[in-house]
C-alpha cells in the first residue's frame, strides 16, 4: 500500500514546525506531511488510535523528524514504541532536536533512531539540512516503510 503521507514530524515548538514545513516546501520534498505536537498525538497517529482511530494504522509515514523534548510522552519513549512494534519498525525516524548531548545521541541511536540531527539556528543552515535530509530519506533511501 502506498503511503497517503510522506513525513510525520513531531515537534511541540509550533515556530520550528513552521520552519520544518517552510523548508520542505521551498525544496518541494513532501507533498504530503503530518505535525504531531506531543508523543501521544505521534502514537495515535501511529497506530490509528484516539483522534486518529480512522485512519489505517498500516498506512505509514515514509519519514519521521521525531524532536526528543515533547511534552506528555517523551520522543524517546515515541522511539522505542515504534521500533518495538512490528508494523511500524522500519520507518526510518530521524531525530531533528536541538540537544547536542551525547547521552541523547547514544541513547536515540540505542532505541533504534536512524539519523540523529542537530535543529541549526540559522534559517538557511535549517533548510539546508531540511534539503538533506529529504533528498537521502525520500530519495536516495530505499525504505522497507513505503
Amino acid at each position: 500500500m502506498a503511503s497517503t503521507v510522506d513525513i510525520l514530524i513531531v515537534e511541540d515548538t509550533l515556530d520550528d514546525a513552521a520552519l520544518l514545513l517552510r523548508a520542505l516546501r521551498r525544496h518541494q520534498l513532501a507533498a504530503r506531511v503530518v505535525v504531531a505536537q506531543d508523543g501521544p498525538e505521534a502514537l495515535d497517529f501511529l497506530f490509528g488510535t484516539g483522534a486518529h482511530a480512522d485512519r489505517h494504522a498500516d498506512d505509514h509515514p515514509k519519514l519521521i523528524l521525531l524532536d526528543l523534548k515533547l511534552p506528555r510522552v517523551a520522543g524517546l519513549e515515541v522511539l522505542r514504541r515504534l521500533k518495538a512494534d512490528p508494523s511500524t519498525c522500519t520507518i526510518p525516524v530521524v531525530i531533528f532536536t536541538s540537544s547536542a548531548q551525547e547521552h541523547d545521541v547514544v541513547d536515540s541511536y540505542h532505541a533504534g533512531a536512524n539519523s540523529y540531527v542537530i535543529k541549526p539556528l540559522d534559517w538557511d543552515a535549517l533548510a539546508e539540512v531540511v534539503r538533506q535530509i529529504g533528498s537521502y530519506w525520500l530519495g536516495v533511501n530505499r525504505s522497507a516503510a513505503g
